[in-house]
């Protein structure tokens, strides 16, 4: 008896875990408090101009187009500073950058034609 016990218990506690990953993913997640909502379609981000406090910023990012998408931030020699997941069609999620130093920088979608397709913004910390 003891063994089918744990053998249930094992498929159970993986169900429950894998539950916990996906809300803890995005995938329709909440907006959280503070952080800057941008939603992403073909082929632009709905903010392209975002003014930020120099720290952690929290982005909030809704993808409301049909293609999977995704936020890179560069510095103006263009090296990524950081990137986020990519969010599928209907999806959302958190991208949270530590320690974002005051300046000016270009966001960008990393999936191939979306940049030449004119999916750039501009992110100014203060």
């Amino acid at each position: 008896m003891k063994l089918m016990r744990k053998s249930l218990l094992g498929p159970a506690a993986a169900l429950l875990l894998v539950a916990g990953v996906g809300a803890a993913c995005g995938g329709g997640s909440a907006q959280p408090s503070g952080s800057i909502k941008v939603t992403m379609t073909e082929f632009k981000f709905d903010h392209s101009d975002i003014e930020a406090k120099a720290g952690k910023v929290t982005f909030f990012l809704v993808n409301s187009g049909s293609a999977q998408h995704d936020m890179v931030i560069e510095d103006t020699g263009g090296k990524v500073v950081a990137k986020s997941d990519l969010i599928s069609a209907g999806d959302s999620g958190v991208f949270t950058v530590n320690d974002l130093s005051a300046g000016s920088y270009t966001f960008i979608c990393y999936v191939p034609g979306h940049k030449e397709a004119g999916m750039t913004g501009t992110l100014t910390v203060s």
